[in-house]
């Protein structure tokens, strides 16, 4: 299973709006076929598993098939992988996820049906975290929103005039750029826009796409020459009409709340109807800090460079309503410290919090269990 994570993660840029999977069958303790999803419309993982066992000559009949999401059984762009295992005489399939997609249920009751032995389960954990996104939208109906910082040790992203060009250092925009490729969209808000001009596009990082660059713009200030309105496509979200500079390769909708602001959730709820898994923050402490405060976001990457800028400077986020007391603290859980460059890597992600009433103190940590409604293909 170690292996099909491995392969699976071939399709980190290129598989949207596809889970990433990776499969591999083992028969007589030897490896005999290996595969992977790389795009939408192409073989799935198991599909090209099998295919590449009868191009060497293997006969399937007995051998077990390890991949990392629960072959589906539904005709989408592809005919049900649960047709091609039963096809391949496959005797025991072992997943790491299970597939209930809505609407059609997952392949494992047709293949046990058949007599096909199924376990579910081996390193689940590993295999959300390649498709956190895909199983939020399906799961949630809004994309997994992880947003990117770059600070100082003070966590300071920016000093009071605005600029922060650059905190981090060339290893960390590089490996930034990495993040960015595996995002659907990328989303930032007009004040990043007219602080920085940014492109927003991914860089450094072979890719065959480019995320959908989004705007929170509430009152239309994004200016018509700015950059991320070039090339790729670019939606900007306003709270109100569209600014007619614009160019009209800009694509533009309204999306105002009860106050007059843009309604955050209900972008996020366009973008998963849209077919986006992961949206790529990054911004400044304003929109960042209204996301927190919103509950939307869901993991943190936060680049911290070996300096330090002091007071006034501008912080990561920036709360409306100030916290009360530290026990409104928005809890973390740890994924991984990093060495990047000069600078260190923090991602984290955001314990949820407990249910009303219940009294506990301490947030349990957001696991595979709590999206565990993974989707098909």
């Amino acid at each position: 299973m170690a292996r099909a994570l491995a392969l699976a993660a071939h399709g980190l840029y290129t598989t949207t709006p596809n889970p990433r999977v990776g499969c591999v069958i083992v028969k007589g303790g030897c490896v005999i076929g290996e595969g992977w999803h790389e795009r939408a419309g192409g073989a799935h993982a198991e599909t090209a598993a099998l295919a590449d066992a009868h191009a060497h000559g293997h006969d399937t009949r007995g051998a077990t098939l390890y991949v990392t999401l629960e072959p589906c059984n539904h005709h989408g762009r592809t005919p049900p992988c649960a047709d091609a295992v039963l096809g391949a005489g496959i005797a025991r399939v072992v997943a790491a996820m299970q597939d209930p997609h809505a609407g059609h249920g997952g392949g494992g009751e047709r293949l046990r049906g058949a007599g096909v032995r199924v376990d579910v389960g081996l390193l689940g954990d590993e295999a959300l975290a390649l498709n956190a996104g895909f199983v939020s939208r399906l799961a949630r109906g809004r994309p997994w929103v992880r947003t990117k910082l770059a600070t100082s040790v003070d966590g300071r992203t920016a000093l009071a005039s605005g600029e922060s060009r650059w905190i981090t250092g060339s290893a960390a925009r590089a490996d930034g750029h990495a993040w960015r490729a595996r995002a659907c969209a990328i989303l930032t808000g007009v004040g990043t826009v007219l602080h920085d001009d940014p492109q927003l596009t991914v860089r450094d990082v072979k890719t065959t796409r480019q995320p959908l660059r989004v705007v929170v713009d509430r009152h239309a200030d994004t200016p018509p020459g700015a950059r991320v309105l070039a090339g790729e496509p670019t939606l900007v979200v306003t709270a109100g009409t569209r600014n007619p500079a614009w160019p009209v390769t800009a694509q533009w909708l309204a999306l105002p709340d009860g106050a007059g602001r843009v309604d955050l959730a209900g972008v996020l709820r366009m973008l998963a109807a849209r077919e986006v898994n992961e949206v790529h923050v990054e911004a400044g402490a304003k929109l960042n800090g209204a996301l927190l405060q919103a509950g939307l976001i869901d993991e943190v990457l936060i680049y911290v460079a070996p300096s330090l800028i002091g007071d006034p400077a501008r912080g990561m986020f920036e709360l409306a309503q100030p916290l009360a007391a530290l026990a409104q603290s928005v809890a973390l859980e740890w994924q991984s410290i990093e060495r990047i460059g000069d600078d260190v890597r923090f991602l984290a992600r955001v314990r949820p919090a407990p249910p009303a009433g219940t009294g506990e103190d301490d947030r349990a940590p957001a696991r595979a269990g709590v999206l565990d409604t993974a989707g098909g293909r």
